[in-house]
């Protein structure tokens, strides 16, 4: 039996992460796989681990790529200047009827 699992990244390359669950001798198979999931458990987090690590390294060398797109949202907020809109109807509700 085993375990297996894949990551496709952003470059597009596949990455398989696998697990075997070989149950040894008279041992139980349930018991094989749940240390299998354990085992997989570790192996996901120890993947992801590095893969954090590396972004957050590619971040604190090169912080202006953080900021993609603040541009567009600063040129939204200069066009949005406190405005209201009088095509429209008003916001209010209406009063209910006592």
């Amino acid at each position: 039996m085993e375990l297996s699992g894949e990551y496709v990244g952003c470059d597009g390359e596949p990455q398989r992460l696998r697990v075997s669950c070989e149950a040894s001798g008279d041992a139980d198979p349930l018991q094989s796989l749940s240390a299998g999931v354990v085992r997989m458990k570790e192996l996901v987090a120890e993947f992801f681990g590095t893969l954090v690590e590396q972004d957050a390294q590619g971040l604190a060398e090169d912080p202006d790529d953080a900021l993609d797109g603040d541009d567009e949202d600063d040129a939204e907020d200069e066009n949005n200047s406190g405005r209201t809109n009088s095509d429209g109807p008003s916001a209010k509700r209406p009063k209910p009827a006592s």
